[in-house]
């Protein structure tokens, strides 16, 4: 599995569905996201299980993803008129109803392949999540095995660290959150970080 943080993000274009409902035919990752933070996200399939929990999470905290000047983008290997589908079922007929953001039909798997994150027996994507920074470069990735779901929290305390670290040029140590004092990246901030602070790590 490879390492993309560092990286630019495999840039693609594919069939989706919009947040607004629009079905399109050329989704471009780059014209979607220039200039601004991306959260791109896989997972296996429609219709299936840890699944729609995962992508209604997603939806409830789009506002906040929002706020912080970022895009949320799902794909995986179902076509947009599956996804279409998905979108028009109710949650409590194990849909995920009118999500806000936009799903990438990858049916070709050559997205999930580019970021490597197909799961090699099952042919489907393992759920991967990358934050993009605004300059097109991946600054975290994670990816969960099929029966694990992910904590969108998480990557939301991720966009606040990358945020921080970007502003101030300090370093978020462990358990960073919004609100709580960074460090500078030397011997002497790190020292004095300790010193001050590590009785709550």
């Amino acid at each position: 599995m490879s390492v993309l943080v560092g990286r630019p993000a495999p840039d693609f274009t594919a069939a989706a569905v919009l947040g607004s409902g629009e079905i399109v035919d050329s989704f471009s990752l780059s014209d979607a996201i220039k200039g601004k933070k991306a959260v791109v996200f896989f997972y296996p399939l429609d219709f299936t299980f840890v699944c729609p929990s995962e992508l209604i999470a997603f939806d409830k905290r789009y506002d906040e993803f929002v706020k912080r000047g970022v895009e949320v983008i799902g794909v995986s290997i179902d076509s947009q008129f599956s996804h279409n589908a998905w979108r028009n079922t109710p949650v409590n007929q194990g849909g995920i109803g009118p999500v806000k953001y936009t799903l990438v039909a990858d049916v070709k798997h050559e997205i999930c392949q580019a970021y490597d994150v197909e799961h090699p027996e099952a042919g489907v994507a393992f759920r991967g999540s990358f934050l993009i920074d605004e300059a097109g470069m991946v600054r975290h990735q994670v990816v969960n095995d099929l029966p694990l779901g992910r904590n969108i929290d998480e990557m939301l305390r991720m966009v606040d660290a990358l945020a921080f670290h970007e502003e101030h040029g300090e370093v978020c140590p462990a358990g960073w959150t919004q609100g709580k004092s960074g460090m500078d990246a030397s011997p002497e901030g790190v020292a004095k970080y300790l010193a001050e602070k590590s009785e709550e790590l």
